[in-house]
């Protein structure tokens, strides 16, 4: 086995393997912690403008990333979508929403090392969720920013491919040969974070409030005051 292999074919499921089963671990032992563990009580005003723009930054991110990744070239070309058309609107939608998740990151952050109440109730945990968000982040901005060029790198045909093969045991770590180290250093960036994932605050994004949609209706009532007799 090459080093190649080994990076694209063996690591990629080790990488899961510790998601999906940090996952499992984390909701069998601590479901109790399962939470954002939210500090808007102890500050309001910057949590709301850091979260605001991380979150939204964020979706359009993640949203970019499926149309990129998920969805096949073949597609794209069958509907007569250009590399040139669709690397432009990638620039023009992904650039900002990248920005507005690393400043709406950076104002977090900031927000908990000035705030002491707050940089008093930090966990390592939450450190290390905010300086790996953070490495995904810039290294993305940095793989974007060196291709610029509509002509250039493709990551349509070599990492997505690669990517959707691992999820059908299609292992083709020859498709990551012909890659830019600065994407290489973006895809070993998010394995970081999704190694750390299960043991943090992020384990939140799997939560889904379905429970409400079932529950009855909570019923409030007026309190009239009880007029004495007599």
């Amino acid at each position: 086995m090459n080093a190649a292999d080994l990076l694209w074919g063996v690591f990629p499921y080790i990488v899961l393997t510790i998601f999906i089963g940090g996952h499992i671990y984390r909701y069998q032992k601590d479901q109790f912690g399962w939470t954002t563990k939210s500090s808007e009580f102890l500050e309001k005003k910057w949590l709301r403008i850091g979260s605001t723009l991380f979150h939204w930054g964020i979706l359009f991110v993640f949203a970019g990333h499926i149309m990129g990744l998920i969805v096949p070239v073949a597609l794209y070309n069958s509907l007569g979508v250009s590399q040139h058309f669709y690397h432009n609107m990638a620039i023009i939608f992904g650039v900002p929403a990248g920005i507005a998740a690393l400043v709406g990151l950076v104002l977090l952050y900031w927000r908990r090392v000035s705030v002491k109440r707050i940089k008093a109730t930090t966990t390592t945990g939450d450190w290390l969720t905010l300086i790996f968000l953070g490495l995904v982040i810039v290294t993305g901005l940095t793989a974007t920013g060196m291709n610029v060029d509509s002509h250039g790198f493709d990551y349509r045909t070599t990492i997505a491919p690669w990517l959707r093969g691992l999820f059908v045991f299609n292992v083709q770590p020859e498709l990551m040969q012909t890659v830019p180290i600065w994407f290489k250093i973006h895809i070993y960036a998010s394995f970081a974070l999704y190694v750390i994932w299960p043991f943090t605050r992020l384990v939140h994004v799997f939560s889904f409030p379905l429970r409400y949609l079932r529950r009855s209706y909570v019923i409030y009532k007026r309190r009239v005051p009880v007029k004495k007799m007599g």
